[in-house]
């Protein structure tokens, strides 16, 4: 794992890869790969004892040629500016793979959450959306979940917009509660996604799915939803899993719903009965699988790392969990991954879909959701694989990014250019 690598510069070298092949003017480019504009803020607040606290806080609207910018908030003591202005950016061509009408952005806490009180984490959240409120709304950003964020702080941030701009504007913020405009399936979105380019992907490399084993990095929501349902829908194997405090492993596989039950019990998956052996995280992504599913933070896998991974087929439900180095090597090495920008956009899609929702005041049963997000996923996957058979392409990533750009270059070309 590298944890020296930009993540900024990563997007901005997959932006470089992709547009080799791309007839992109340089200074079309440049505009490509540079947020429009970054909102960088300290959020002062009264803790439990009265003494005040400040935190810095960040907001990326990278770029909104396709539509309002979309993109998480995360909660985390790594929040960086560079970490958000990447995150944003991978958003812009994650939304243009699934061909979805939305920008990119992001936004970040530098916090831990788990050292606060849920009262001070409200008042902590209350304070960002203050900040945000002159930069957001329905037709210009809209918020959503990201790590150490949900349903709770999304309710927050909607409630706090609502009584300061005295309406009602449940498509402010998605990833929130039913009650609260949210949508059926969103929860689910991100591992499903996940899970269906899993299934797309063995298909079209002519694999098996059913009975393949398969390591699972990270077991918050988008690694434990994909893990659950790459067991019970395709019949996948889960051998291995980690979170923070280590990996866990069974050669006859994991029964995912006890082991989701076990971590929610005790907070950690280490000490899990049945497993056989326990190791690290980066031991668990050089296993010997069928299918490595990144799940955690980014980073994960680095080029020396890379030369070590086993695994057939890498899908990342993790953004930007490989390194530009892991990539070249991984390639070399005719290992499969398929990227984040496809394999992770379930969780945007259906933001998107809550919002459609939100915007017309009717709402959808979760089957409508799971089959409109199966459509989504399947035609970009076929839309990646007709890119990277059509240009002769390295990898699905190069592809991915290639379908992206020349869906933002055409949406930016068609606007024109004014002063």
């Amino acid at each position: 794992m590298s944890e020296d690598v930009n993540p900024f510069e990563s997007l901005q070298e997959q932006i470089d890869d992709a547009a080799a092949y791309l007839d992109v003017p340089e200074d079309v480019l440049t505009r490509l790969k540079n947020p429009e504009r970054v909102l960088e803020t300290n959020l002062t607040i009264e803790m439990d004892d009265g003494s005040l606290q400040t935190f810095r806080a960040y907001r990326s609207q990278f770029n909104g040629d396709r539509g309002p910018y979309k993109g998480g908030i995360r909660y985390h003591p790594g929040v960086t500016r560079d970490e958000v202005k990447a995150l944003s950016g991978w958003m812009v061509y994650k939304c243009a793979t699934v061909d979805i009408p939305y920008g990119g952005g992001k936004g970040g806490i530098v916090v831990d959450p788990r050292e606060l009180s849920d009262g001070e984490l409200e008042r902590l959240t209350r304070s960002f959306a203050k900040e945000l409120r002159p930069i957001i709304g329905e037709d210009q950003d809209i918020p959503a979940p990201d790590v150490n964020t949900g349903q709770r702080e999304m309710n927050w941030i909607k409630d706090t917009y609502e009584t300061l701009e005295n309406t009602t504007a449940p498509g402010v913020i998605t990833g929130k509660a039913i009650e609260s405009g949210g949508s059926e399936g969103r929860v689910e979105a991100t591992g499903r996604s996940t899970m269906l380019t899993a299934r797309e992907a063995f298909d079209y490399l002519d694999k098996d799915i059913e009975g393949a084993t398969v390591a699972v990095q990270g077991f918050g929501n988008a690694g434990s939803v994909a893990a659950q349902l790459t067991q019970e829908d395709l019949g996948g194997k889960i051998v291995a899993a980690s979170d923070s405090s280590g990996a866990v492993y069974n050669p006859d596989g994991f029964d995912v719903a006890a082991l989701k039950e076990f971590k929610t019990r005790t907070g950690s998956l280490t000490g899990y009965e049945n497993a056989t052996e326990e190791f690290t995280n980066e031991d668990l992504l050089t296993l010997d699988v069928d299918l490595l599913i990144p799940a955690a933070l980014e980073n994960a896998i680095d080029g020396d790392l890379a030369r070590d991974v086993q695994a057939d087929v890498i899908v990342e439900a993790a953004n930007g969990p490989l390194t530009p180095d892991a990539d070249d090597v991984l390639t070399e090495r005719d290992v499969h991954v398929f990227p984040d920008i496809l394999a992770n956009a379930g969780g945007v899609t259906v933001s998107y879909f809550e919002w459609v929702q939100n915007r017309q005041r009717f709402y959808w049963p979760e089957s409508r959701v799971n089959d409109e997000l199966e459509r989504h996923i399947v035609e970009a996957f076929e839309g990646l694989v007709d890119a990277y058979e059509t240009n002769d392409l390295p990898n699905y990533r190069t592809a991915a990014y290639v379908v992206a750009i020349e869906r933002v270059v055409k949406a930016y070309d068609e606007a024109g250019t004014w002063p």
